[in-house]
């Protein structure tokens, strides 16, 4: 395996980041699910894309299905463990725009539809594109 493909799939991390990683990819697809398909109460594509238009996030419906696609797809690859760090990096990416977009004129808090949540996951994905996905991984099994 070459050396580019084996740094990105390698980790360090111990077998307690797999927990992290399951519930944080999770948490992501749902939220992913609600802008692609209108799943779990969401607008899917059509209305998520509306939505961002009419914050200034244009052309709506393209950021929709990138925005959706990121947690998602990203979410689905922290799950199974399988290039976790470009997907960690794709997600932080996501989370910063939110939290600059949508949560900062909020202040901290969730409940004022602050960025605290957006960050914390945001975070995480961090440490996991620091990290990578640990011992119960794919990227751990590919990388040996």
């Amino acid at each position: 395996m070459s050396s580019p493909i084996k740094s990105i799939l390698a980790t360090n991390a111990g077998y307690g980041i797999t927990l992290l990683r399951v519930v944080t990819g999770l948490t992501f697809m749902a939220h992913g699910a609600q802008k692609l398909f209108g799943m779990f109460g969401g607008y899917g594509l059509a209305g998520t894309g509306q939505w961002m238009e009419s914050i200034g996030l244009a052309p709506g419906y393209l950021m929709a299905l990138m925005a959706g696609s990121a947690e998602f797809f990203g979410g689905l690859a922290l799950v199974i463990g399988l290039l976790v760090r470009p997907a960690a990096l794709a997600l932080v990416v996501a989370m910063v725009v939110a939290i600059f977009s949508v949560h900062w004129a909020s202040g901290f808090f969730i409940t004022n539809g602050g960025y605290e949540y957006a960050l914390i996951l945001g975070l995480i994905s961090a440490t996991l594109l620091i990290e990578g996905a640990g011992k119960l991984s794919l990227d751990s099994n590919l990388a040996k």
